[in-house]
């Protein structure tokens, strides 16, 4: 049994405007192709007609390039949702927490999810933990996601490409099944 057959929902996580601006976020973002392959997935998901979401985040910080005035809040060129799209809107970290996501998927009888986008530490993590918690078979896209550097509690800088595959070793085999791109479209 392929993938497809499981009919899995795509979550196309906060791919937006402001994670462009890489130094807003703290500099050295690793694997800039990501949206590129969010976007090979993307392409995929539409002409196999499976469902898919995008999730955005519209951030309550008025100083944040991801609230809703800033021009950060708008989709990725590279992954701009079609008409027929549904589109779900987060202010948390969680792709879960305030939006009918979970319920959504629930109606269409969906237990198999597919997750990319950014940031691989923040909402790609807590979104991973979360459908891994409620129970979904969840496939999460190594080469789909990236981050930035981070300045941890004892004023060191942790690379953007440490934190990146430690957020995956985090979640892989205990909240998701973590493969590539390549992987994917193989079981698919």
């Amino acid at each position: 049994m392929s993938l497809r057959d499981k009919k899995p929902a795509l979550l196309l996580i906060d791919l937006q405007q402001a994670f462009l601006d890489e130094d807003f976020w703290g500099g050295n973002r690793n694997n800039p192709d990501a949206e590129n392959v969010c976007s090979d997935i993307l392409d995929k998901w539409r002409e196999l007609n499976l469902p898919l979401f995008h999730i955005r985040h519209s951030s309550q910080d008025q100083n944040s390039l991801l609230h809703s005035s800033k021009p950060g809040f708008a989709f990725n060129d590279l992954i701009v949702p079609q008409s027929n799209e549904s589109i779900i809107t987060k202010n948390v970290n969680s792709a879960f927490i305030g939006t009918n996501l979970k319920e959504t998927l629930e109606s269409q009888n969906i237990d198999t999810l597919v997750i990319v986008g950014l940031t691989t530490n923040h909402c790609i993590s807590t979104t991973t933990r979360m459908a891994g918690n409620f129970g979904f078979n969840t496939y999460l896209i190594s080469d789909s996601t990236a981050t930035y550097n981070r300045l941890g509690v004892d004023g060191e800088m942790y690379d953007a490409e440490l934190m990146h595959f430690t957020a995956l070793a985090s979640l892989n085999k205990e909240f998701a099944t973590v493969i590539d791109s390549d992987e994917l479209f193989k079981i698919l």
